[in-house]
């Protein structure tokens, strides 16, 4: 079933309320937020279920990463089959809400893994913000340039993908055939030997680069 797209889903919207009190606690200085969208496989599952391959998903051992780096993490899971574009305009909405408060666009990271990934690229193409940072992890086939033309490239890009993962590989296509703005555009190629297991836990090899992304000055 699909949400609607004006609404705001309402347990992001609940972690947004909540980052709003911590930044009423930091009047000094803006924190840094960073939306976490999960993979396919937590969609469909408990949090708890093993894949049969990848073992279970650390959803929330990915988000205390995060959190213990400093960042205001904004996260949820996601009920099952949801359409990645609806929900990328609910996250564009909380973004909005941000940007009206005063956060600047640079101290907000989008973070997806996966599905999630996918989720983020469509942030990135309808907040068309090129000040906003994003990372896509283990998010892009060789042939989602034709599957997805919709997608465009737009901020501060930072690409992760495992070279034993046929499910991730360089973006640099995407990256050439968008046509709004990229600020900045990085590729981090790992070679775990995990495949698409890497991203179901907070390995430090994307874990580190994306606090990096998050907390970089400009």
């Amino acid at each position: 079933m699909k949400i609607k797209t004006h609404l705001p889903f309402p347990g992001i919207f609940l972690l947004l309320l909540l980052g709003i009190l911590l930044l009423a606690c930091q009047p000094k200085e803006s924190p840094r937020y960073l939306f976490f969208l999960h993979n396919r496989f937590l969609e469909d599952h408990e949090l708890e279920d093993e894949h049969p391959q990848h073992g279970r998903t650390q959803y929330e051992e990915v988000k205390a990463a995060f959190s213990d780096a400093g960042l205001t993490v904004i996260s949820e899971k996601r009920p099952p089959n949801t359409d990645a574009r609806t929900y990328a305009t609910a996250v564009v909405q909380q973004i909005d809400s941000l940007l009206e408060l005063g956060i600047p666009a640079d101290h907000i990271t989008v973070v997806g893994t996966s599905k999630g990934g996918y989720i983020a690229q469509y942030v990135s193409t309808l907040a068309a913000n090129p000040q906003l940072r994003f990372v896509f992890i283990g998010s892009f086939y060789s042939d989602d340039v034709e599957q997805i033309p919709e997608i465009n490239y737009c901020g501060n890009i930072l690409t992760i993908y495992e070279r034993s993962d046929p499910s991730g590989v360089s973006a640099i296509r995407r990256k050439e055939t968008s046509n709004l703005p990229i600020t900045r555009f990085e590729e981090i190629e790992l070679n775990t030997g995990l495949g698409h297991g890497f991203l179901f836990k907070p390995l430090p090899e994307w874990i580190v680069p994306t606090i990096d992304w998050a907390k970089a000055e400009e």
